[in-house]
């Protein structure tokens, strides 16, 4: 007897459905065809072992598998309990009439119950546009699945509950997700505040013209300046995820499997922090079995960066595209795959190797020459893509000390919000900008006027401080945002004096 089921295969962050046909004839082998990986290849031992544990039996005649398209690889264990339930249909112990209404997806253990898989979402995503009634899957991914709409979501804990309820014993209980009401819920429901950050006051201001115009952030400090504490802190002030950025990013969280069982969507900004022994294949995505990296993890939120010179030359250079088309192109010989990767990057370091170079109280220990040896570690191509350089100096007694509250971050999210939706008014043709750092130098020139005597002033900087010319476009983007964030149509002196400010790193002989 011949019966279909289908199942769904995820590639980047999209899903493809896939035709599982099995069909029971005389013989006495079990074959698997349509370019399985080994993992599914094994699903025939989970199978029979579950089945043999909660009552069934494993036909002993010849049984054929095929998955299609056959030209499609099939990877992982998610297709046991497509594949178990096929045969349990084409076997006669489980009735066939509506199966083809159902995505079925989930790994089973040796006694019959189920266990989690990843890309739940994109799955029930392709599902519904598919015209499929409803996608059975394991309860521990019932609920990222619900919050697409028009889709029954039956959430079950082994392989009897399905087989029961294609035989019309029982009825699976459906889970219901109110999507708007979970998002508004969770909305900007961080852990930590601005507030509890004690002096500081400059470099707060850096970040909140940061997060008003999506530029990335190096922070270069002494061990201890708190760099780490302001830069977890950021994603509080960024503007809130708007309904449709909390999904795209959701669905790449529930293909990494990183999504809890009590999370059906991702309502806050993501922070990443990578640790700097990472590999480029984990920070960009790919392997042998494709998925997204640490900077598609932090898609929509912030990327952030320690101890930026302890990082392999080779994965600072594999930034470079991601942070300039905000997309990553995965591709092999036989597949591509795309992930996004909008994300603000934020970097800190030490200015130098004992950490201490500039230090208002301590004397750096570190050898002639070794202070620019350590910064040359950062390419400039690479820091180039960087607009606010900022130096972090350490906090005073007095100010550490002090009882008073410092500013929230809801306050400060306030005024990045007003910002941003000046820019949105101002980008409105061009859908795919969101903020002023995303600006080509075309429109830098065409947006980013100054009257005689800001070039002047600008004139000046570059030459009494020894700018170098990438940092001319970067000052010019920041001072559009300053000017944003104080409501101001055009780019005053002031707005130019305090961008020049935060680019230390240009300065020439700040590293001796």
């Amino acid at each position: 007897m011949l019966v279909k089921t289908f199942g769904s295969a995820v590639f980047g962050i999209q899903a493809i459905t896939i035709t599982v046909e099995v069909n029971i004839a005389a013989g006495t082998k079990y074959f698997i065809v349509g370019l399985p990986d080994n993992a599914v290849k094994e699903s025939y031992f989970r199978i029979e072992s579950a089945l043999k544990n909660t009552g069934y039996r494993m036909p002993r005649q010849q049984v054929v598998v095929n998955m299609a398209p056959a030209d499609i690889k099939k990877e992982g264990s998610a297709y046991d309990l497509t594949i178990a339930t096929a045969v349990l249909a084409a076997s006669g112990q489980v009735e066939a009439n509506d199966m083809d209404r159902y995505i079925i997806m989930g790994e089973l253990s040796l006694d019959g119950t189920l266990q989690p898989i990843k890309g739940a979402l994109p799955i029930a995503i392709q599902a519904r546009k598919d015209g499929f009634k409803g996608f059975i899957l394991p309860k521990q991914n019932a609920r990222e699945a619900a919050i697409v709409n028009d889709l029954e979501v039956y959430g079950v804990e082994s392989i009897t509950e399905v087989a029961r309820f294609f035989n019309g014993e029982t009825q699976l209980k459906q889970e219901i997700v109110n999507t708007r009401e979970e998002f508004l819920n969770s909305l900007c429901n961080y852990d930590s505040d601005f507030s509890e950050v004690k002096g500081q006051e400059n470099i707060k201001r850096a970040l909140e013209i940061a997060a008003a115009g999506g530029h990335n952030v190096i922070l270069i400090g002494p061990p201890g300046a708190g760099k780490t504490m302001l830069a977890r802190r950021l994603p509080s002030i960024l503007p809130p995820l708007t309904l449709y950025e909390s999904l795209e990013t959701t669905k790449i969280h529930s293909v990494a499997g990183k999504l809890s069982v009590t999370d059906a969507l991702v309502t806050v900004r993501p922070f990443r922090s990578p640790h700097h022994t990472i590999s480029d294949v984990a920070l960009v995505g790919g392997g042998s079995n494709p998925q997204p990296g640490e900077i598609s993890m932090a898609h929509n939120g912030v990327l952030f960066l320690d101890e930026l010179p302890e990082f392999k030359r080779s994965v600072l250079e594999v930034m470079r595209q991601p942070l300039e088309e905000r997309r990553i192109t995965v591709s092999r010989a036989k597949f591509s795959v795309d992930y996004p990767a909008n994300v603000m990057l934020i970097a800190s370091m030490n200015p130098c190797p004992c950490g201490y170079y500039n230090h208002p109280e301590k004397e750096c220990t570190c050898p002639p020459g070794t202070v620019q040896k350590y910064l040359s570690k950062i390419s400039g191509p690479l820091l180039d893509r960087i607009d606010l350089h900022v130096e972090v100096t350490p906090v005073n007694f007095s100010e550490l000390s002090s009882e008073r509250l410092a500013e929230k971050s809801e306050d400060i999210r306030d005024r990045v919000i007003k910002a941003r939706e000046i820019q949105t008014e101002r980008f409105g043709n061009k859908p795919e900008l969101h903020a002023n750092a995303q600006m080509s130098p075309q429109m830098v020139r065409d947006i980013c006027k100054i009257n005689t005597a800001g070039q002047t002033l600008l004139k000046k900087a570059m030459e009494k401080l020894g700018l170098s010319a990438r940092a001319y476009d970067r000052i010019l983007k920041v001072s559009r945002t300053i000017a944003d964030l104080s409501g101001s149509e055009e780019i005053k002196l002031e707005h130019l004096a305090e961008a020049i400010h935060f680019r230390s790193l240009d300065r020439e002989g700040w590293a001796g």
